[in-house]
């Protein structure tokens, strides 16, 4: 089938969710690059929105899919069975992970962790109301998309969950209006699509002893997040605070469909009773998707990638200069570039694009782009990118 024929039947049926695709009909991907069926290759300077935090197509994560799908794929995920590669995976991530995080449910996707988690924090607090924060992302689900944190893209689908309140981010006033009546707090300590905005050490602590105070559940979203992306496996560890309920995707699953919220045993052993089955997914945990996490994570915990992001990050905040930036926001191999309007950052986008670099811009931040490239990039390729993308805004501006 020609080019043109996939290009002609991607628009006719394919749901389309924005007025302008990006349009790269893409024919293979290594590394940090995606190549079109032209031969052109692109630096993704996106990392599938940090999915692909230890780049494409590694050989260890196609290895070892293929030897999990010469054994079984589905059988069934929730139920009886007793599956190596979640099992395995479930061990390799609460290793890494505090004591009170030793428990994984894993889902299809961070929306339905933060919906798993949501019916969690009900359950154990017997409780419904549910903080989040203006400018947070947690999903586009129907009860994700009720602790949302922008108005614009929750509006269409009213009504959605009662009992939520969205307070501002970094705002210790705001903290006034949490009290016993709260189940649970759920954020993200980097907010991701507000521009990459992370929270203050101190505005954190107060939550976390806000949250001791009136026997709230603590979420930390870090879907986007997690994974090296901040410097650590996981930012909260450069925070100090453990959250009572960890959500992790996006990275998790090396590439393939993958999400979970992590807690305590005795937390999670209330989704198994009044009812039965408090919450049951038919594909969550996929043994394939599984080998391919559990690889992926081996292969950043082999690597000195997380290491490195310092050093990377430096980088970006030297060499990432240029007149018309107005405003950058960065924690780790993470920044947003702001700058005067929503249409020059559109526009710079493109224009990247065609100079064979991937950006976007940010779903609550349109004058803003997005620099959040996999952890495998070298400083010399990271450096490349930054000069493609500064020649790309010279020819916008």
């Amino acid at each position: 089938m020609s080019s043109i024929n996939n290009r002609q039947l991607f628009f006719q049926h394919l749901a389309q969710t924005s007025d302008k695709p990006i349009g790269i009909e893409v024919a293979s991907a290594e590394g940090i690059y995606i190549k079109d069926i032209h031969g052109k290759a692109f630096i993704d300077m996106i990392a599938g929105f940090s999915v692909c935090n230890i780049g494409h197509s590694h050989p260890d994560v196609i290895k070892a899919i293929q030897e999990q799908i010469a054994k079984y794929m589905h059988v069934i995920v929730y139920g009886e069975f007793i599956q190596a590669p979640q099992v395995q995976y479930a061990k390799a991530l609460t290793s890494l992970l505090p004591e009170n995080l030793q428990s994984v449910y894993f889902t299809n996707s961070g929306a339905e962790a933060t919906e798993g988690a949501m019916k969690l924090a009900k359950r154990v607090t017997k409780r419904s109301k549910i903080v989040s924060f203006k400018g947070g992302y947690h999903g586009s689900t129907q009860g994700a998309l009720s602790v949302m944190g922008d108005e614009y893209f929750k509006n269409a689908f009213r009504p959605l969950l009662p009992d939520t309140l969205q307070l501002s981010y970094n705002n210790f006033e705001d903290l006034a209006q949490i009290d016993a009546t709260v189940a649970c707090i759920i954020l993200e300590p980097v907010q991701a699509e507000s521009g990459i905005t992370p929270a203050s050490k101190e505005w954190l602590a107060a939550i976390a002893e806000k949250c001791k105070q009136h026997c709230i559940l603590l979420i930390f979203d870090e879907i986007q997040s997690g994974f090296g992306r901040t410097g650590s496996l996981f930012v909260f560890e450069q925070y100090g605070i453990i959250p009572d309920i960890l959500l992790v995707g996006k990275a998790l699953g090396g590439g393939l469909p993958l999400g979970a919220f992590i807690s305590h045993p005795k937390m999670m052993a209330l989704l198994t009773e009044s009812p039965v089955l408090g919450h049951i997914t038919t594909f969550g945990g996929n043994p394939v998707c599984c080998a391919a996490g559990e690889a992926a994570l081996k292969v950043l915990q082999k690597s000195d990638w997380i290491e490195a992001v310092a050093a990377k990050e430096n980088i970006l905040i030297n060499e990432m200069v240029h007149p018309a930036i107005i405003h950058r926001s960065y924690k780790g191999l993470w920044m947003s570039l702001q700058f005067k309007s929503e249409a020059i950052a559109k526009k710079v986008a493109a224009t990247c694009v065609e100079n064979g670099i991937i950006t976007d811009w940010f779903l609550f931040a349109e004058d803003r782009i997005r620099i959040a490239p996999p952890l495998c990039i070298t400083p010399a390729e990271l450096s490349d990118a930054i000069v493609k993308i500064k020649l790309s805004i010279d020819q916008v501006v």
